[in-house]
């Protein structure tokens, strides 16, 4: 992947110095991906955050700096979430919107947001209380060691989804889905919101992806498959069977392997964010 022809951003800020660790590497015991959390507890892991917010008034805020300018770990997060930026506010802006850019925070260990404290074994994630993306980046090497999927466009796939949380949170899909929680509404499951809303960020990942190849011609000879091989490995099913021995479909909470290749390939061949309506789909 040729990601040095993008746009460097400048709303990613690293608080990689001041969290408070937690042990360093994640272990088989702390799965360093949401899914895992959310499968084992039967809870949306935004909600699990939520619950730890009081820990959160207790622990003191990491001080947050630019990433430091000869860090390679760090370029490649800004470059991949500058072409974000670009991408995202010209489909807004064709659809005469205003696209407001997230921001993206590197932690280790631990970090405080506006959803309560995280421990990084929970992964990447998106907090809509202050519109930021976090990511502890002992997760790519997890990814690549645990799960088999390798690459730095798995990498970008991947922060490409927690910014579909932020299109998703700015078009008000995310108070929608909160909203049919405060209901009653059934979240999991294999019909569920909780899915069909992961459904949607891996979809408009794609949108970006697709975007991004027509105005960059970055991406080179098996960039796609690692992508593909990234959502395939994080289905839940494939984390179910590695964690429990079986599949519980009445326990997903982000969708199946099969689904999240799927609807990632939706988005990155149609490059159309109307297709991406999960919340209408008689088949996911």
């Amino acid at each position: 992947m040729r990601w040095k022809r993008a746009r460097r951003s400048d709303n990613v800020v690293d608080a990689r110095s001041g969290g408070r660790r937690t042990g360093g590497k994640l272990t088989l015991g702390g799965i360093a991906i949401v899914v895992v959390i959310g499968l084992l507890s039967g809870q949306e892991p935004l909600q699990i955050l939520t619950q730890l917010a009081g820990q959160a008034l207790q622990t003191p805020a990491p001080s947050q700096t630019a990433p430091a300018a000869n860090d390679p770990e760090s370029e490649f997060v800004r470059a991949i979430l500058g072409d974000t930026e670009d991408t995202w506010r010209e489909l807004f802006q064709a659809g005469q919107r205003q696209y407001r850019d997230p921001t993206l925070v590197l932690f280790r260990g631990s970090v405080n947001s506006a959803c309560g404290f995280a421990n990084a074994a929970v992964g990447p994630f998106y907090c809509p209380g202050d519109q930021r993306v976090y990511i502890d980046l002992s997760f790519f090497r997890e990814l690549e060691q645990r799960f088999g999927a390798a690459g730095d466009f798995a990498q970008a796939y991947v922060i490409a989804h927690e910014v579909g949380h932020h299109v998703q949170n700015l078009l008000g899909i995310s108070a929608k889905v909160h909203a049919a929680r405060q209901r009653g509404e059934r979240m999991e499951g294999e019909q569920g919101l909780l899915v069909r809303q992961e459904l949607q960020a891996d979809c408009l990942a794609g949108v970006w992806a697709h975007h991004a190849q027509k105005r960059l011609q970055w991406l080179e000879p098996g960039d796609l498959e690692e992508a593909l091989n990234a959502a395939n490995a994080i289905g839940d099913d494939r984390l179910q069977q590695q964690s429990r021995g079986q599949v519980v479909p009445d326990s997903f909470t982000h969708g199946s392997s099969a689904q999240r290749v799927r609807w990632f390939t939706l988005g990155f061949e149609q490059g159309n964010v109307g297709r991406c309506d999960t919340f209408k789909a008689t088949r996911l």
